[in-house]
Parts: C-alpha cells; structure tokens; sequence
C-alpha cells in the first residue's frame, strides 16, 4: 500500500530550519505519531505531495521552500492595538512572546504572536510562525490503511 490521497497516515519526522542539522524545530517520534488523512487539508499540500507513492518503512529527507511552505513574511500580518483592550481581557496584557488569540467581527479567531508593548500599544503578528523559512524534513513511514471512503 502507497501514500494517496484517501489515506490515513501514520508518520514520524524531525522539522528543522537552516538545514538538516539547522535548528530542530519540531520531533514527532514513534510513540505519539502524526496521523493524517493524506489529501484532507490537515498538512501542507505540498509536504504530502512529497510523501506521494512511498510505502511503509520509507525513509523520507526533503526540503520546502519558503515558497512551497508558509511563504514570505507578511508586513501587513503586523497589527497594533491599544493595551486597554487587553486589561478588558481575561488573560489580561500579553508578554512578549506569547501567543494572542484574537477574534474578528465575524467569530473568527486568529493566533498572533507579541511582538512589542509599549505603554499604550501591543503590536502582535499573525504571520505563521514559520513563514519566510525554508523546512527541512526528514522521518519514516510507519503505518497506511485504507479508510471507509477507500
């Protein structure tokens, strides 16, 4: 049996930047696997597409390119608010560094990062947090069955 789309998954890998030996980013080891329905969205398209056609035991070291992945970093992902509306909140004002949920006027919400508080500001960015960086994956396939609709 192959990875194709229809396919529930099973995988470990090591995620780094900067390289296969750059920083490690992410190390998803045999014994919490990542488990995926290849083709519904839950990974990058173009990481599954890389995975297309291997079998169980496959070892697997590929690249992504910025472009492939999260792309370039956005400058009009920054956003400011005023720090009053963080001391409204229940988790009160933000730290440097921690993730911010925020919620449009259409219940959306979205996860940002702060990046800079003043005495009157909170500038948070919802870029991914790894866009503008090139992934570098290298993992084995552990399991593939087939699901009802395959």
């Amino acid at each position: 049996m192959k990875v194709e789309n229809g396919k529930l998954v099973t995988i470990t890998y090591d995620l780094n930047v900067d390289g296969y030996d750059g920083e490690l980013i992410e190390s998803i080891k045999e014994n919490e696997p990542a488990i995926f329905l290849c083709g519904a969205g839950e990974m990058l398209e173009t990481f599954e597409e890389k995975l297309m056609g291997l079998k169980v035991g496959d070892i697997f070291k590929f690249s992504l390119t910025k472009d492939e992945a999260y792309g370039e970093e956005d400058e009009e992902a920054f956003a400011e608010f005023p720090l009053d509306i963080f001391k409204e909140d229940e988790n009160g004002i933000p730290e440097l560094g921690d993730y911010v949920p925020m919620e449009d006027e259409d219940g959306n919400v979205f996860d940002g990062i702060a990046i800079e508080i003043s005495e009157d500001i909170v500038v948070i960015d919802f870029n991914h947090p790894l866009a503008g960086e090139d992934l570098y994956f290298e993992g084995k396939i552990i399991k593939i069955e087939d699901t009802e609709n395959n």
